[in-house]
């Protein structure tokens, strides 16, 4: 096809025989355009050379074609204080902004800032991304206020009923269930629970039910004196199992409600002395890359951060384009391995 000069959306929407709007859609990689459709108008901008021109484009829409996505620091070893779990996020979500034909920055903030308040009349992005929150009735107030304020934002966490905003996050009940059910497989009873198990921290909560479900289905009910909060640190999983141990409690199984907690706990295991799966077995949740390389390998729960990057980056372009989004679950799956069983199946 031959077009004299430079091409425009118009002449793709003549070719592809469909409206500029519809053109305009489909280059933004809108879900409003069916995929056929998009495809054939892809294939004739790719053929004319024809190429956007964004800044005219975020000027008609007064938008900066840019997303933020906003870490909140952990407590780590390290100085990244970064939760290690969300390091693959962060590659997903950042191809998933490219193909999207969106720039991604990336803003480290402490949770003690008003970040909340920071981009109300800025114009730096178009919407944000929530990775982390520390206690989550600490920061409901303010993810209260990005609501209140119309900012468009989506966040990594447990999509429950009522809270604010989009929630995206992994089936943390169901993951807490089946892990817990594979403990029980093995011929293990009394078995520890690692981590918070209240509304402060409601994915590890979420975890915590699965877990005692399924203890209920096979007859058994939750021992208070075997669960231990703990946050997401191997100090804490460390400090967690060294007062469990201290207090006498007996266990032959421990799930921790992530895997650093999971790989302190192990450390806090071998200084007693104790073999893991023999005397111990013990399951993490996340499948972090570490998991894989400690020994034994650490029997977990995988969250897909690949598919959890590209629906966060998915629903917020839907909702800063007007479209209606609803928080959404996404599947787990255990991965097995010699830390809880020495078969690993």
């Amino acid at each position: 096809m031959t077009i004299k000069g430079k091409a425009t959306s118009l002449d793709i929407a003549h070719l592809a025989g469909v409206s500029q709007p519809t053109v305009s859609r489909a280059l933004r990689g809108s879900p409003s355009v069916n995929p056929e459709t998009r495809d054939r108008i892809l294939a004739i901008a790719r053929e004319l050379n024809y190429k956007v021109d964004k800044n005219a484009s975020n000027l008609r829409a007064q938008q900066s074609g840019t997303l933020a996505l906003l870490f909140f620091e952990d407590p780590t070893p390290d100085d990244s204080l970064i939760n290690p779990f969300f390091h693959s996020m962060l590659g997903s979500i950042t191809r998933a902004c490219a193909l999207r034909g969106y720039d991604l920055l990336v803003s480290f903030q402490q949770l003690s800032n008003n970040w909340h308040a920071d981009f109300e009349d800025s114009h730096k992005a178009d919407g944000l991304i929530l990775l982390g929150y520390g206690d989550y009735l600490e920061a409901e107030s303010k993810l209260q206020r990005l609501v209140a304020q119309g900012t468009h934002f989506v966040r990594w966490g447990a999509a429950l009923p009522g809270e604010p905003g989009i929630s995206i996050g992994c089936d943390n009940f169901q993951g807490g269930h089946d892990i817990t059910a594979h403990l029980l497989a093995r011929g293990r009873r009394r078995i520890a629970f690692l981590g918070h198990a209240s509304d402060h921290y409601p994915e590890f909560f979420e975890r915590w039910r699965g877990y005692a479900a399924a203890l209920a289905a096979a007859g058994l009910a939750p021992d208070p004196a075997l669960q231990v909060d703990a946050i997401t640190t191997e100090q804490s999983g460390h400090e967690a199992v060294r007062a469990l141990l201290a207090s006498g409690a007996r266990f032959d199984a421990l799930f921790a409600a992530s895997d650093l907690i999971a790989l302190g706990a192990m450390n806090g295991l071998r200084e007693q002395g104790l073999h893991m799966p023999q005397d111990v077995a013990v399951a993490g949740f996340d499948d972090i890359a570490m998991a894989s390389f400690v020994q034994p390998g650490l029997s977990t729960v995988q969250q897909d951060t690949k598919q959890a990057g590209e629906v966060l980056v998915d629903s917020l372009i839907r909702l800063i384009q007007g479209e209606a989004v609803e928080s959404r679950t996404l599947p787990v799956k255990l991965v097995l391995r010699g830390s809880s069983s020495t078969t690993a199946d």
